[in-house]
């Protein structure tokens, strides 16, 4: 006798982006702890000056980059709860009360 196949598991539309949100909120540390890393891997030119300045305006241009992605998934995060009627009053990250 053969068993019935599971039926397909289905994440409404809304949930799924939410949750690939809070992926990518959650990995945005990772993601500036490569970014940062990388002037370590720049080879050194010389006694100039010249590479410490370029790795400088990169870590705090990295920086910066880092602050918007992380506004932009907040305000992104925040309307998917907003819309999804979750009280305002639980972290949109971990969905915990605050």
């Amino acid at each position: 006798m053969r068993t019935p196949a599971p039926a397909p598991v289905f994440l409404a539309r809304a949930s799924y982006r939410q949750r690939r949100l809070r992926d990518a909120a959650l990995l945005l540390p990772v993601l500036g702890a490569v970014l940062f890393c990388v002037p370590l891997l720049w080879p050194q030119n010389g006694p100039d000056g010249q590479s410490s300045a370029r790795a400088l305006i990169y870590v705090f241009g990295a920086w910066a980059a880092l602050i918007v992605c992380a506004f932009v998934l907040s305000r992104m995060l925040r309307a998917q709860a907003n819309a999804s009627g979750d009280s305002p009053k639980t972290d949109p990250i971990t969905g915990e009360l605050e």
